[in-house]
């Protein structure tokens, strides 16, 4: 199954270049500011609606996961809808997320997960 609703493996190949979804998924995540956190479903949505590009969450995370610089690209500031974290988070797993996460001044909820009322970045734009 493609991770894009209803794409054919063509579009599906070009989405991955580079200079297509890739692209636009790192150049949002890359202006997430510190102490904030974007959603894998926030991301995207506002492809959908920005660019008409129908990108699932799960491709989201796997471009992320495919993400070779993460001083360029924070990808740990990409969560879960429900504020957890990636068990497959790159960069050296749910710990060091969560780590470097509270570097930033990310709070969290008794539970572990992201506090997404004080930490959610809703001001998205490329």
């Amino acid at each position: 199954m493609l991770p894009f609703k209803g794409q054919t493996f063509k579009w599906y190949r070009y989405m991955n270049s580079r200079r297509g979804v890739f692209a636009d998924i790192y150049s949002l995540v890359g202006n997430v500011p510190k102490g904030r956190v974007i959603t894998y479903g926030l991301v995207a949505d506002f492809l959908e609606q920005s660019k008409g590009l129908k990108v699932s969450p799960r491709l989201v995370g796997f471009a992320l996961h495919k993400n070779k610089d993460n001083k360029k690209i924070p990808c740990h500031r990409v969560v879960f809808k429900d504020g957890s974290l990636s068990s497959k988070f790159a960069f050296g797993g749910i710990e060091a997320q969560r780590r470097k996460l509270k570097e930033e001044g990310i709070a969290f909820t008794s539970g572990g997960r992201v506090n997404l009322k004080k930490c959610l970045w809703k001001d998205l734009k490329f």
